[in-house]
């Protein structure tokens, strides 16, 4: 019986030299194509190029090399058909039973900042690679079809059993092979179209929504225990939430995510919206800011923003601006939390912080300012796709619309203001203040469908500390009502984004109760 053959064409040559003098231990015949080959050949192994079982050299600087019908009539030749046998038999060509590819690094080179040019970016959009894995995943009952590294001892060691004969891999783990690889050359694809539209369509939405993913780590539960879930990573490389390294605690929760991801979004507003503030702190819980500040100590930062609602903060997950210093670990003591996120922990923070049992410390180096981005939100029969960022408002063209003006000091705490607002689920009210070294909430009311209530609760979230307050809206308030209740807890200014056909009962109403107002003409929906 003749020797199994294997192809075997790789950019990332990580083990492919285990896995040749493996194959070839076993009695494998080996393909391959340039730098592959030459690394199995410097290696000592035996290796025949493509190009010679083609009878064709590679064209054009290697585009075209495994273009042939001798490689792919060798892989799609299915094995218990005679005819399919005899016809390859007649052109000469043989079969090939396992095939080891990986692709040109097209996401990487797309990931670079700054960007790569064009020319390079297609130079690393792989033909014949793709077209392989996917005509042997095709005939996966016959070919085995490798696409990382990760899969290479565990095809070796069945291929061991079976004396180094492919039938040594059973049918499940062929079908998990095959479906791997259509999954790779799905996001492979997926990659190429999402990059080509960025750079070639003039357009801030895609035209279509392609998303691949790295493989799932699969949770606990979901929102409640009675739903399965799980965390996928970007297929482009670890970034974001995926990229962050937990030092402590038990791994994270399905809600964990949704919350550290919105206290991740504020944060990165801050480095926007207030670049000059040496610390932040926010505390969020189920998906809302319930406290956040900015001072300049850390300690400072973390006791305003608790001070904003410390009910709301049992159980919370905080993020920071800067690595926390060992000051603010011990500041935050026994208070009950899900999770830390920062740049980092300076020495002794993780120590102090991990004594309390079951706290997930996540470090982040660097958290990024935030940039507009493309988010996607599936729905029932589709998906939605807006662009998110930081508030872009103009401070300089900001209106104050009242009798009453405005100072630099309230325009920064406006700013602040609008940051954390931006986070907060409408219909939303934000109370900050200034403090004695910075800015702060004092009361959020969060996600209600009636603004009236927003302010009340943010309100009584804030207690005396509403007297002399800014009251943020998301959106235009319809009546003067919003306005008068306000007046009645001690507001001092508001802001809002204007545009309601009743805007000027809002601005009377302002100036009756000597209050300032201003219109930032955007509104800031969440939902």
């Amino acid at each position: 019986m003749a020797s199994p053959r294997a192809l075997l064409s790789v950019w990332d040559k990580s083990g492919i030299v285990t896995l040749g003098r493996a194959l070839t231990g076993m009695g494998w015949k080996l393909l391959s194509t340039g730098g592959t080959a030459r690394s199995l050949r410097e290696a000592g192994l035996e290796v025949t190029e493509v190009s010679e079982a083609t009878g064709h050299p590679e064209i054009f600087d290697g585009r075209v090399k495994t273009l042939h019908p001798a490689v792919h009539g060798g892989i799609l030749a299915r094995r218990e058909r005679e005819d399919d046998m005899s016809a390859l038999g007649e052109l000469g060509y043989l079969p090939i039973d396992l095939v080891c590819i990986n692709l040109y690094p097209f996401e990487a080179v797309a990931a670079r900042d700054p960007p790569a040019p064009i020319d390079e970016l297609v130079e690393m959009i792989d033909i014949g690679g793709p077209t392989m894995i996917r005509s042997a995943a095709k005939n996966h009952q016959d070919v085995l079809i490798l696409t990382h590294s990760d899969q290479y001892p565990g095809v070796l060691d069945s291929l061991a059993t079976a004396d180094g004969s492919p039938s040594g891999v059973g049918r499940e783990a062929r079908e998990g092979l095959a479906l791997a690889a259509y999954q790779r050359t799905a996001a492979y694809d997926a990659a190429v179209s999402n990059e080509l539209e960025s750079r070639f369509a003039d357009t801030n939405i895609p035209s279509r929504i392609h998303v691949a993913s790295g493989p799932g780590t699969e949770l606990r539960y979901g929102e409640n225990p009675h739903q399965p879930a799980a965390f996928y990573p970007t297929a482009s490389g670890p970034s974001g939430l995926a990229a962050a390294v937990q030092h402590a605690g038990k791994e994270l929760s399905f809600n964990n995510y949704l919350d550290l991801d919105g206290a991740l979004r504020l944060v990165r507003s801050l480095y926007v919206n207030c670049p000059s503030e040496p610390h932040g702190c926010i505390i969020v819980k189920h998906s809302n800011p319930c406290g956040a500040a900015v001072d300049t100590t850390q300690v400072g930062a973390w006791e305003n923003a608790l001070a904003s609602d410390p009910e709301s903060a049992f159980g919370c997950v905080i993020a920071f601006t800067k690595p926390i210093e060992k000051d603010t670990a011990e500041a935050i003591g026994d208070h009950f939390l899900e999770c830390i996120i920062a740049p980092g922990y300076e020495p002794g923070a993780i120590e102090v912080l991990s004594a309390k049992k079951n706290r997930r410390l996540l470090a982040l180096d660097p958290i990024e300012p935030r940039a507009d981005e493309v988010r996607l939100r599936q729905l029932d029969g589709g998906w939605l796709a807006q662009v998110q960022g930081p508030p872009r408002i103009d401070w300089g063209e900001v209106k104050c619309v009242t009798e009453r003006q405005v100072g630099s000091s309230e325009i920064a705490l406006a700013r602040f203001g609008s940051a954390v607002l931006a986070e907060v689920k409408s219909n939303a009210i934000i109370l900050v203040t200034r403090t004695e070294t910075g800015c702060a909430t004092v009361g959020v009311g969060p996600g209600q469908t009636s603004r009236v209530e927003a302010v009340r609760i943010a309100a009584r979230r804030a207690g005396e500390r509403a007297t002399g307050s800014m009251m943020l809206s998301d959106a235009f308030f319809p009546f003067r009502d919003g306005i008068d209740a306000a007046h009645e807890i001690g507001v001092a200014t508001v802001v809002q984004p204007g545009g309601s056909v009743r805007d000027q009962e809002s601005i009377d109403a302002a100036n009756e109760h000597e209050m300032a107002m201003l219109f930032t003409e955007m509104r800031l929906f969440l939902h």
